[in-house]
């Protein structure tokens, strides 16, 4: 993997330049059930029916050629032996910096694929969080000027393995990022049931480039956070999924330019509506990667989007 500089990200949809995707390689034989670490791969588990390596470097791949075929550098990690498939959540970036996630301490290691990316990037670039910060990827999402971050409080982080991203993350994103308005959104955890469970905040929430949204309300612990997504983006421009559609991440989306998404094969509904909305829309396989409570967002971590004019 090439080592990059000029990273460049704004919000989630300007016109897409460089991303690091996931590869899936070294996955190996399916985890033990004490390996697992959210209840969607410990159900899969439990059933027998938890994917093939094959079958999402194979996802994994599809996706990968969809993204160039549209334009995009892709970047990929350099293979460490263990699971590498959702890269949003080793790290992002906001504004012109890196920022190195602290995640769960059993991914920690899929960190190490950064070193050749970060090679040539000046030092003052990278940023590393604090302890006691925690925080994920998946968690955090640039909107328009503002940065939204999923979370929990601390009784909510302490009793649940699904909680990711701290309230010292929100303290220490507002002190770090001043010109950002930060916005916490508490989410609603379980980890034994992954229909109530909403990992990252881009589980319940699927802002799109053309003032559109897709909202799973009961992903949220606050009606009021419902009530400030529906006032921003207007109700009639919001499609809002069941829990089964969130089980199935159809939040998880991944927007190449303002009107340019890339979604699953399996989602006709959020497809359909999309399509009805405007969107040109991609689709590519990923129900079997999806059976780790992960979808195309996670599997990306955008570098560089084309900076506004």
């Amino acid at each position: 993997m090439k080592a990059v500089s000029g990273f460049h990200v704004l919000d989630e949809w300007s016109p897409l330049e460089t991303v690091l995707v996931g590869i899936g390689v070294g996955m190996g034989a399916p985890p033990r059930l004490e390996d697992t670490y959210d209840p969607k791969s410990r159900e899969h588990v439990l059933s027998g029916t938890y994917p093939s390596e094959s079958a999402v470097r194979a996802e994994l791949t599809a996706f990968r050629e969809k993204l160039k075929s549209l334009g995009v550098e892709v970047l990929t990690p350099s293979p460490l032996g263990t699971n590498q498939v959702f890269t949003r959540d080793i790290g992002f970036v906001l504004g012109e910096t890196f920022i190195k996630t602290a995640m769960v301490e059993d991914r920690a290691e899929e960190q190490l694929a950064l070193t050749d990316i970060l090679a040539d990037v000046p030092v003052a670039c990278i940023m590393t969080p604090p302890p006691p910060v925690r925080i994920e990827g998946g968690d955090v999402m640039p909107i328009h000027g503002s940065l939204w971050v999923g979370y929990s409080e601390d009784e909510d982080f302490e009793s649940f393995t699904t909680a990711r991203t701290n309230a010292a993350a929100l303290k220490w994103l507002q002190s770090s990022f001043p010109e950002w308005k930060v916005r916490g959104f508490q989410l609603n955890k379980s980890d034994t049931d992954p229909r109530k469970n909403a990992l990252h905040l881009d589980c319940a929430l699927g802002p799109l480039g053309l003032g559109h949204a897709i909202i799973h309300p009961e992903g949220f612990k606050q009606q009021r956070d419902v009530d400030f997504l529906i006032q921003t983006f207007g109700e009639r421009k919001c499609l809002f999924i069941s829990e089964q559609e969130m089980y199935d991440m159809n939040c998880n989306l991944f927007s190449v330019n303002e009107s340019t998404v890339i979604s699953s094969s399996a989602f006709h509904r959020i497809n359909a509506q999309l399509r009805d909305w405007g969107y040109t829309v991609h689709e590519v396989p990923f129900s079997e990667t999806a059976k780790m409570e992960g979808l195309l967002r996670c599997a990306t971590l955008p570098l560089r989007r084309s900076p506004r004019s």
